[in-house]
C-alpha cells in the first residue's frame, strides 16, 4: 500500500511541471528589438507610420502576466525621450498614461498561444479637441529572433490603415 501511495506521488510530481508548462507554451516576446525597415511594409499613402505606429526600436520584458514595451526616441527638439507601456497579460484592462493622454488596451492571446493582440483606445486632446483612436496591434514571433508586429487603426477619413512592422533580435 505504501509503494502503491509512493509511486502516485511520483508520478503527480512528474506532472506538476508539465501542467505548468502549458503557461509556458505562449510566446515570449522579451529581448531587445531593432527595426528592420526593409522588410517592414508602411501604410499606403504615407498615411503615418513610424513612431506613431509603433515603429523604431525597443526594449520589452515579459514576466508570467505582465508585458514592459520600453521605447527611446528623439522629439523634434533632438531631446532623448522614453515611453513605457505595460499591459497585462490576463485579458483586463490596462491604462497607460504619456504626454499626449490616456490609453486603456486589453490584450489576449490566441488559442494557440502564438499571437498576443493588443486592442487599445487612446483619448488625447489635439488643439483644444478631445479625439479618441482605437488600433489593435498582433504581435507574432516569425522566428525566434524576428518579430512582426501588425497594426491597424483607422484614419481621419474612416479607412483602414494597416502596418507591418519587423524587429529582430
Amino acid at each position: 500500500m505504501l509503494t502503491r501511495y509512493f509511486s502516485l506521488a511520483v508520478i503527480i510530481a512528474m506532472m506538476i511541471p508539465a501542467v505548468s508548462n502549458a503557461q509556458g507554451g505562449k510566446a515570449n516576446f522579451a529581448g531587445t528589438w531593432t527595426l528592420n525597415a526593409e522588410k517592414s511594409t508602411m501604410p499606403q499613402g504615407g498615411g503615418g507610420g513610424g513612431m506613431r505606429m509603433g515603429g523604431g526600436n525597443f526594449v520589452a520584458v515579459q514576466e508570467a502576466n505582465l508585458l514592459t514595451v520600453e521605447r527611446t526616441f528623439q522629439n523634434q527638439d533632438g531631446e532623448s525621450m522614453k515611453t513605457t507601456m505595460k499591459y497585462t497579460l490576463d485579458g483586463k484592462e490596462s491604462i497607460n498614461t504619456s504626454q499626449r493622454g490616456d490609453s486603456k488596451s486589453i490584450a489576449k492571446w490566441s488559442a494557440d498561444g502564438k499571437t498576443l493582440t493588443i486592442e487599445t483606445s487612446s483619448t488625447f486632446d489635439m488643439n483644444g479637441e478631445t479625439r479618441t483612436m482605437k488600433s489593435a496591434q498582433a504581435w507574432t514571433l516569425t522566428d525566434a529572433n524576428t518579430l512582426a508586429i501588425t497594426s491597424t487603426r483607422l484614419d481621419r477619413d474612416g479607412n483602414e490603415v494597416k502596418t507591418t512592422m519587423v524587429y529582430n533580435k
